[in-house]
């Protein structure tokens, strides 16, 4: 149950109009408000037949919370749930330069603020939408889900690897790395943190469909599920022959080229300018040395062996951030795509740190989620 109040607000010119939607105890919204609110032709139709659709179980704010969370339209007239991201330095997250975290960079461009969808998106017609206690919209290839991302319209993009790596050091810096969906519904180390299993997920719960400490900055406002239930994949960094490439900042919320062989890829960097490779054999090394031994495995990020001093890699939190968590990396001959958070059986392992490269983009069961760098004047605010 929750609160909720919903406000469309349309301006043209000197004309502005205000539609309000004010409810109490709240688990489903009407299907025919939503046709009046978002248009009758945007509206999925709601399941079974029936008038009710489980869309907008949001949790009131907490007292001393800062709402962050807002829901934005598409070019479908379709809302979807989003939190601010205020720009902030590298030396206030983990200190690092003076410069803005890359997320917040975007072709050239610097960004006061970015939008990040609160839940991992479900479909509707097609598009991706961040909204409460849906089933997961999984088995997309890394471009097809880029694809369904820009499709919604200008500044919607697939989570980017600069994105994932600001949430990650955001949470790890205030001690809310979150819970999740580690052990086939609930949190492997405390099974009273418990979401909501669905018919043909396995394993997995409906989004957003757990407790607090499952979010990013442990309370009900924060961006969910991140930790643990379904893989999510990421657009923006790979692993290739050994050497791990990411796009210039957060380009890869722009419809660059990052095809295999697609000129948007740069070489990750040390400190000193030299060039990021995973050595494998047996373990896995960071290193920077020309040769480098070919193979795949995998390692809690602890027992790692990082030789080189990276800001790069840490805005891209690819450290031991959190020691538990697991890192797999595929260091033979090809292109690996990076995929992160975990899955729902993966216990201590899961968490906004694991990090794999070993997927060279075919079908697996993986979610999506995007962020939004553009704010837009039409909006809705979840209070």
């Amino acid at each position: 149950m929750a609160e909720m109040k919903i406000r469309h607000t349309e301006t043209a010119g000197d004309y502005s109009s205000e539609t309000v939607f004010e409810g109490k105890d709240l688990e489903f919204i009407h299907e025919d408000l939503l046709k009046t609110l978002f248009g009758a032709k945007n509206v999925a139709p709601a399941p079974e037949g029936k008038k009710e659709v489980k869309l907008a179980a949001v949790e009131t704010k907490q007292p001393g919370v800062e709402g962050n969370v807002v829901a934005i339209y598409d070019n479908a007239g379709i809302p979807s749930f989003m939190y601010k991201f205020t720009r902030v330095s590298n030396k206030e997250l983990f200190g690092g330069s003076d410069k803005p975290h890359p997320a917040f960079v975007i072709g050239g461009e610097i960004y006061d603020e970015i939008y990040i969808s609160v839940y991992p998106n479900c479909e509707i017609n097609g598009k991706p939408y961040s909204l409460p206690y849906q089933k997961l919209w999984t088995n997309l290839t890394n471009d097809e889900a880029s694809e369904a991302c820009f499709n919604k319209g200008e500044g919607w993009h697939l989570m980017t690897a600069a994105e994932w790596g600001l949430i990650a050091n955001i949470s790890l810096k205030n001690g809310t790395l979150p819970h999740g969906n580690t052990s086939n519904g609930q949190y492997h180390a405390d099974a009273s943190e418990k979401g909501v299993k669905y018919d043909g997920g396995d394993g997995r719960t409906l989004t957003g469909s757990g407790p607090a400490t499952w979010t990013h900055n442990h309370t009900p406002e924060g961006v969910h599920d991140l930790c643990g239930n379904v893989w999510e994949m990421l657009r923006g960094l790979r692993i290739k022959d050994g050497v791990l490439y990411a796009a210039k900042d957060n380009d890869a919320a722009l419809n660059i080229d990052l095809t295999q062989e697609g000129d948007d890829w740069h070489r990750i960097k040390d400190n000193s300018g030299n060039v990021v490779k995973a050595s494998v054999d047996g373990s896995i090394k960071i290193t920077t040395y020309p040769d480098i031994e070919q193979d795949y495995t995998g390692d809690c990020w602890e027992d790692v062996e990082v030789e080189c001093e990276s800001e790069q890699l840490k805005e891209l939190a690819l450290f031991a951030g959190e020691p538990k968590a697991y890192l797999y990396i595929d260091s033979t001959s090809g292109e690996y795509f990076a995929i992160r958070g975990g899955y729902w059986s993966h216990g201590a392992l899961a968490g906004l740190f694991y990090t794999s490269l070993h997927n060279p983009s075919l079908r697996f069961p993986l979610v999506h989620r995007f962020p939004l760098r553009l704010f837009q004047e039409t909006l809705i605010t979840a209070y």
